[in-house]
């Protein structure tokens, strides 16, 4: 059975991060997620807010390098859970669990967090682009037009 989606948004607000008894992580967040077709009574789109649930490391790099405002693509599947209220009603959430969260804003937009930006490789190394951009004054820049470059 296929159960795979993609979603791309902001972040509502800062991930939570809390602890199963058995000390395993998991995040809670939000993200807004813009309409691509206008309310024709509107004509403005509408936006719907997703929740997300993540576990283990996924969790862990989600609260540490994402805040309120960036954007992101989460990669997970949908999840329903059946549940009992306080008053003893049955109830039931869905939700989508993160499997894979990827950076979606531009390296050099921080959204007004000065913790940098980031960025992931291939071997799920996090490198700061503050520490990149410092390591870049090693080099020279070339003064030369772009009509003179073989590609």
């Amino acid at each position: 059975m296929l159960n795979n989606i993609t979603i791309q948004g902001r972040f509502c607000r800062d991930p939570e991060l809390r602890h199963t008894p058995n000390g395993v992580s998991v995040a809670s967040f939000t993200l807004a997620c813009e309409r691509d077709i206008k309310n024709k009574e509107s004509g403005e789109r509408e936006t719907d807010f997703i929740d997300f649930v993540a576990w283990r490391h996924t969790a862990e790099f989600v609260t540490k390098y994402f805040y309120k405002g960036n954007m992101a693509v989460v990669v997970g599947r949908l999840q329903l859970r059946d549940w009992v209220d306080k008053e003893g009603n049955k109830r039931r959430s869905a939700e989508i669990v993160a499997d894979n969260v990827y950076f979606c804003d531009s390296k050099n937009d921080n959204s007004g967090n000065s913790q940098g930006s980031y960025s992931t490789g291939s071997t799920g190394a996090y490198q700061s682009t503050q520490s990149a951009q410092s390591t870049m004054s090693d080099f020279t820049e070339l003064d030369i037009d772009d009509d003179d470059l073989p590609f």
